[in-house]
C-alpha cells in the first residue's frame, strides 16, 4: 500500500511539471480568409474538431472563372493545422501553419484572425511531371458582416 501512494505522488508530481496543454482553433475561426491574389480566397470550417474548407482561386491566373480546390486530407494539432487539396488542372496546394490573433479588433475587421505558415503549390504537367513552389504566406481573415438591426419600431 505504502509503494502505491508512492507512485501515485511521484505521479501527481510529474504532472503537475508537465507542459500545458497546447493551444486549440477558437470556436469563431470558421470564415473566409485571403488568398494569393484580391478576389480569391480560403474557406476555412472547423466543427467538432475536424477542419474542413476548400480554396477558390482564377483560373490561370485570369480574372474570368474560378477553380475551388477542396480540402482531401486535413490535420488540427493545438492551434497549428495542415491541410492538402484535391488536385484540379494539374494543380493542388498544400499548407502548414498556425492561427493567430490578428491586429483586427474584432470579427468586423479584416485580419481579426491570421493565418501564417508555408504553402506548396504543385503543378502536374503533361508529361506528369511535377514542380512544386513554396511559399511563407499568411492568411487574414475577412471582415464579417454586423447583423442588420431590425427597423426602429414607429
Amino acid at each position: 500500500m505504502r509503494l502505491l501512494c508512492v507512485f501515485l505522488l511521484v505521479c501527481a508530481a510529474a504532472a503537475a511539471h508537465q507542459a500545458p496543454a497546447p493551444a486549440r482553433l477558437p470556436d469563431d475561426v470558421s470564415g473566409m480568409y485571403t488568398f494569393l491574389l484580391d478576389g480569391e480566397f480560403v474557406q476555412i470550417s472547423v466543427q467538432d474538431g475536424r477542419l474542413t474548407g476548400f480554396i477558390s482561386r482564377y483560373a490561370d491566373g485570369g480574372k474570368s472563372s474560378f477553380l475551388d480546390h477542396f480540402f482531401t486530407d486535413t490535420k488540427i494539432d493545438g492551434n497549428r493545422f495542415w491541410f492538402k487539396t484535391k488536385t484540379v488542372h494539374g494543380v493542388w496546394f498544400e499548407f502548414k501553419g498556425n492561427l493567430e490573433r490578428g491586429p483586427g479588433k474584432s470579427h468586423a475587421e479584416e485580419a481579426y484572425y491570421v493565418v501564417r505558415g508555408t504553402l506548396t503549390q504543385n503543378t502536374e504537367d503533361a508529361a506528369k511531371k511535377v514542380s512544386a513552389q513554396t511559399r511563407e504566406i499568411t492568411f487574414k481573415s475577412f471582415p464579417e458582416e454586423a447583423e442588420s438591426e431590425p427597423p426602429p419600431k414607429k
